[in-house]
């Protein structure tokens, strides 16, 4: 006869340790009771980067990361790390440790409104997906209400920097058209080419980010949602700046204006509103007056006339109809 232990660990429960402080056994009779005031410690453990595993994780999602490793390639998360803040979390920049990666690290915000939803949302769409217009998803890391995003690293930021608010760096037109260009090819194979249909829902030029090539990739997934080829998306209400067309009328304004969509320091005040403004100028044959003056006429008119007409006319039509 062997007397012994045995312990076993699901897959949910990944890196758990088992430990032995006492035991007492007898052949016959009653087994001597233990002092458990004799008893060892608990062997120290890194409580500080305890992780949560659940078994959604075992089915979706890239790689993950542990917290460890990101608290060190951020420098703790410090404010000197800080590339911006969006709707639901903010970004910080970090370089690993175990290969001296640069990645952009996006802290979700737990107790915000449908935080969770936005993490899990991102990690189920863009974890799964792969195109070259699309941000990166290299992994993910959850530790109590700590809920982070690992993205490959843009080095150019993104693409309002380059529009809005005297930007150091003007972008020419044949950039802009190529970013513009790249957000299609993007979105279309979000909407067409994948297994299923995803709704980014807030395209905007803030969430275009620019590789060292400037090549345009669509991120922030944490409003996207999901749907089967075939069915009729409902959403419920709007998302950032609106529904998916919409928001995508107002970029390609914004890319080829070099102005936000609502502008109040815009002069005359009446222009105030851009789509208003481009199609005003449109009404009186001169649609080519809203290029961003900065490209001064170094820009190709067809294609800038295209985008200018096409986006202005989508959104004059859906504010007429009351989708706007």
């Amino acid at each position: 006869m062997y007397v012994g232990f045995s312990a076993a660990t699901s897959p949910v429960e990944r890196g758990t340790s088992h430990f032995i402080l006492g035991w007492s056994f007898r052949m016959n009779g009653v087994a001597q009771a233990l002092d458990l005031s004799r008893l060892p410690k608990l062997p120290r453990r890194k409580w500080k980067f305890a992780e949560v595993l659940e078994e959604w994780e075992l089915a979706y999602g890239p790689h993950r990361f542990k917290y460890q490793d990101l608290c060190i390639a951020t420098n703790g998360f410090t404010e000197k790390q800080l590339l911006g803040k969006g709707g639901f979390g903010r970004f910080y920049k970090g370089v690993l440790p175990t290969n001296n990666l640069e990645v952009a690290v996006k802290k979700v915000s737990y107790h915000a409104r449908q935080g969770m939803r936005a993490f899990v949302a991102e990690i189920v769409s863009i974890g799964r997906l792969s195109h070259g217009n699309l941000a990166p998803l290299l992994g993910y890391c959850r530790r109590k209400e700590e809920l982070l995003l690992v993205y490959e690293f843009m080095s150019n930021g993104s693409l309002d920097k380059f529009l809005y608010d005297q930007p150091k760096y003007t972008l020419h037109w044949s950039q802009r058209f190529h970013v513009i260009k790249g957000v299609a090819s993007g979105l279309f194979y979000l909407h067409e080419e994948w297994e299923q249909v995803v709704i980014h829902r807030d395209v905007k030029a803030s969430n275009v980010l620019l590789d060292g090539e400037l090549n345009g990739r669509l991120g922030d997934f944490g409003p996207a949602r999901l749907y089967d080829h075939g069915t009729l998306p409902q959403t419920t209400h709007a998302v950032g700046q609106g529904r998916p067309q919409r928001a995508l009328m107002y970029m390609l304004l914004g890319v080829t204006c070099g102005r936000r969509p609502i502008e109040p320091r815009a002069a005359p005040a009446e222009n105030f509103i851009l789509v208003d403004w481009v199609f005003s100028c449109w009404k009186a044959g001169n649609v080519l007056q809203a290029v961003d003056q900065r490209l001064r006429t170094e820009y190709v008119k067809e294609e800038a006339e295209l985008v200018l007409k096409l986006a202005s006319c989508a959104l004059i039509q859906k504010r007429r109809v009351g989708q706007v």
